[in-house]
């Protein structure tokens, strides 16, 4: 999904840093990228192997784009992830706390390493790019603010889990409490330094991405787990990525990239910002017909669970589907 988020945007005329751990994989990735480029004589490309679950490598990054780019990023995007879907008992306490740190903590490290750069500089009175830009919107209040944007990828399970997926829901689940928290803290830096860049927070929900990943996941899958999720029949990276950016342009705070997500976020929102009085309404009436349907949904999921457990067991992963 990374990959295909870099090259869309690039055919927008953006420039672009793609972070990843293999070297390879990168150079590889960032000649790809570069070929949708909308205007390659004027726009910029880099790449960084970094592992973004330790927290110091996150703050090298930004550090890195920071000179490359002669300011901060206006964009992060955070995408690092990997899901290991077993059941509960049968996942090593090891892969428990890998799971936290692929899929959480690299985005919260780079969550803290990004808004470090992007607002510490207001309390130490640090003469880099954004007390310029402090400078300059002082002589024009009337000049448009730049808006810059955090995103985090969480999942569909986010929104709802079930069985096979404990070691990888809960720190989606915690992405989805992370960026809600860190919008209201926003709010806060906003109305105490009205005339510096917004900053928008963002999570995206995709259900299932057909890539490598996935194949290999369903290697280890159990087979209830397989059975709980043959209706869906997944989208390519490429499907994910254009439905990401269309939400993020609309500028909608959480973003699903299908119908089915949409429908269970609407039975999940609580606080969330919502994206206008029109979409107020329509998440009502999905909140009140999904908190009917997922009666019958859960009561389904249990059903084939049960029926699961008399016909295999508890540890057999036979499925019709691989």
């Amino acid at each position: 999904m990374g990959l295909e988020v870099g090259r869309q945007l690039a055919e927008k005329g953006a420039n672009i840093v793609i972070v990843a751990r293999d070297q390879d994989k990168l150079s590889q990735a960032i000649e790809y990228i570069k070929q949708g480029a909308l205007n390659p004589s004027i726009q910029k490309f880099h790449h960084i192997s970094a592992d973004l679950t330790l927290a110091s490598e996150s703050v090298r990054v930004i550090d890195e784009v920071v000179s490359w780019n002669s300011g901060p990023p206006d964009t992060v995007w955070c995408c690092a992830g990997t899901s290991h879907p077993t059941l509960f008992i049968d996942t090593p306490a090891s892969k428990l706390q890998e799971q936290m740190d692929s899929n959480y903590f690299t985005s919260a490290y780079m969550a803290h390493a990004t808004m470090t750069c992007w607002l510490k500089p207001l309390d130490q009175g640090k003469g880099d790019s954004n007390a310029g830009i402090a400078r300059n919107s002082r002589r024009r209040l009337d000049a448009p603010l730049a808006t810059r944007h955090l995103i985090f990828t969480a999942s569909f399970l986010a929104l709802y889990s079930f069985a096979g997926y404990a070691p990888y829901s809960p720190a989606k689940a915690a992405l989805r409490s992370l960026s809600e928290t860190l919008s209201q803290e926003m709010a806060l830096y906003a109305a105490s330094n009205p005339n510096l860049p917004h900053i928008r927070l963002h999570t995206l929900f995709p259900a299932t991405i057909l890539t490598e990943a996935y194949e290999a996941e369903n290697r280890i899958k159990h087979g209830l787990t397989k059975k709980l999720e043959e209706d869906d029949d997944g989208q390519s990276p490429q499907v994910v990525a254009s439905k990401s950016i269309k939400g993020l342009e609309k500028g909608l705070e959480l973003i699903t990239t299908d119908f089915l997500t949409e429908l269970v976020k609407g039975s999940m929102l609580g606080g969330s910002l919502r994206g206008g009085f029109g979409r107020i309404i329509m998440d009502w009436i999905l909140a009140c017909v999904m908190g009917i349907g997922m009666v019958f949904v859960r009561a389904d999921f249990d059903r084939k669970a049960k029926a699961w457990g008399r016909k295999f067991g508890v540890s057999e992963v036979k499925s019709d589907r691989v």
